[in-house]
């Protein structure tokens, strides 16, 4: 009696099975928590290969899982960051397989401006570390760009108040690349644009500009954020092209201020700063060259009085010349005696020699030269036989060598005759046989295709004993249709069978069973 009693069930208690049980916790949480807004502190931040972002929402005494799943994180404006105080929108949820409750994040705001502020100095102190911020590598602005890049958007003011100030100041050729300057694609589109001003190439079909200008008109700490992020900061301290920030009013200040050549208070600034005034322009040219007139006009003034002063120091050219004309005078007077005494010592130079000159020492030199022409002749004619001699055997060699190499030309020749031969012979025979090949593979397709033809044709079905009723021409499927036809028609395997009159008529008086005849 114990013994049943230990054994019996306690109570009429229900039981669940744990996905029941699980499943059941799973719609209460969903229905009662459809959609919160929860204040808190974002702790550990996990961002896996597949897109999706993992965080935990915190206080001083809970810590709840936070997910957003990628579709979520990419209109995200404001992303996650471990430390900051945020105010997450999404919808409750549990996760079975590990029995925890979880926040499905659709959205994520700072919880005030201080949040933001923070989290914008701290992003301000890393970018700054890895020296984006350097002055050293900030470029100088042209003076005169011939081209000028703008990338705002093209439907608000900034746009006209620039080109407005451009043309009054210097009128020069404008590149716009249109870009949203606030919301979720601001970040990636201003990337964009910076780094696509810098892939033109100079003297290409679109002009590479010479300075780039990222403006945008003023707004609030969150509608200009697009321009603190770090995509933008990066492509702006990576432009080649001088850059100028021009994004919103004289006290509001982005990351991307930082990272700029030269930062303009205003997107009208930004104009001024990038041409001068074309009239003050003029008016200094105008000035230079006056004061260049003048200058030079001074500079020959003072040295043609330089050069009189100079030549008044220096002595007559009659007193200069006077001691050269006399040595000039001294020497043509000794030049007539030097000549003769010059012409009377090559006399009789000349009548020494003369003397000496007699025939047989003219024909001793003759007979000299004949003896060593002929000997360099003969030196010659036995170099000229040697030289043929190795020509010939030279030749003589070149020839024994052609014969085999001809032999061998001969003989591949005619092996790769043969190999085309043979190989032209099997391409003959596989054309010859192609053709009757493939109309047998037609011929079967075609045998194939009328047996299944005939196969799904009814003309089978009324083989095996069954027939087709047609009515007024038209097949019948039922029994009141036949009984309103005029006519019917019997198909059966060998003929067709014709009927008149309705076929309900005739069959009424058939039989005292009441069943109807269809004859």
């Amino acid at each position: 009696m114990d013994l049943l009693e230990e054994t019996a069930p306690q109570g009429n208690q229900p039981e669940y099975t744990v996905s029941e049980l699980s499943g059941a916790v799973k719609r209460v949480i969903e229905g009662e928590f459809g959609l919160v807004r929860v204040r808190g502190e974002v702790g550990r931040v996990s961002r896996p290969a597949s897109g999706h972002l993992y965080f935990d929402l915190k206080d001083d005494r809970s810590v709840i899982a936070a997910i957003s799943w990628k579709g979520q994180v990419a209109r995200m404006q404001v992303r996650p960051e471990e430390g900051m105080e945020v105010v997450a929108t999404g919808r409750m949820t549990t996760f079975p397989g590990q029995s925890k409750y979880q926040l499905i994040v659709d959205d994520v705001a700072p919880a005030g401006a201080g949040a933001l502020m923070a989290m914008l100095e701290k992003r301000k102190a890393a970018l700054g570390a890895e020296g984006l911020f350097d002055p050293a590598r900030k470029q100088a602005i042209p003076y005169l760009p011939q081209v000028i890049g703008v990338v705002t958007s093209p439907s608000g003011a900034v746009i006209r108040d620039i080109l407005h100030r451009l043309r009054d100041r210097f009128p020069r050729h404008v590149l716009i690349w249109p870009v949203a300057v606030q919301g979720q694609d601001c970040a990636a589109q201003v990337a964009a644009a910076i780094k696509g001003f810098n892939l033109l190439e100079p003297g290409g079909p679109i002009p590479r500009p010479d300075v780039l200008i990222v403006a945008r008109g003023g707004g609030s700490l969150e509608d200009l954020w697009g321009f603190n992020e770090e995509i933008v900061v990066r492509a702006a301290a990576a432009s080649r092209i001088p850059l100028i920030s021009a994004v919103g009013h004289e006290t509001d200040t982005t990351l991307i201020d930082h990272a700029a050549d030269l930062r303009a208070p205003t997107p009208t600034a930004a104009a001024e700063l990038a041409v001068p005034v074309r009239l003050e322009l003029l008016a200094t040219l105008d000035t230079l060259g006056a004061r260049l007139m003048r200058g030079v006009g001074q500079g020959v003034v003072l040295r043609r009085q330089r050069l009189r002063d100079l030549a008044r120091a220096l002595p007559r050219v009659e007193t200069l010349v006077a001691s050269p004309r006399q040595r000039l005078d001294g020497a043509a007077m000794r030049l007539a005696a030097a000549l003769g005494l010059a012409v009377a010592a090559k006399h009789r130079a000349f009548d020494r020699v003369a003397g000496r000159m007699q025939p047989a020492t003219l024909r001793a030199g003759l007979m000299r030269q004949r003896d060593l022409l002929a000997a360099r002749g003969d030196r010659l004619a036995q170099a000229i036989l040697r030289r043929q001699e190795r020509r010939g055997e030279r030749l003589a060699d070149l020839s024994a060598r052609l014969a085999p190499a001809l032999a061998r030309m001969l003989g591949d020749a005619a092996r790769r005759g043969a190999e085309g031969r043979a190989r032209l012979d099997g391409l003959s025979a596989r054309l010859e046989a192609a053709p009757r090949a493939r109309l047998q593979r037609l011929a079967d397709r075609l045998e194939a295709l009328d047996r299944t033809r005939a196969t799904l044709g009814y003309q089978a079905t009324l083989n095996r004993g069954y027939a087709v009723v047609r009515g007024d021409g038209a097949v019948v499927t039922s029994k009141a249709v036949a009984e309103k036809s005029a006519t019917l028609e019997i198909e059966f395997r060998d003929g067709r069978l014709s009927l008149g009159g309705r076929a309900g008529k005739r069959g009424k008086g058939d039989g005292e069973s009441g069943q109807g005849s269809l004859f």
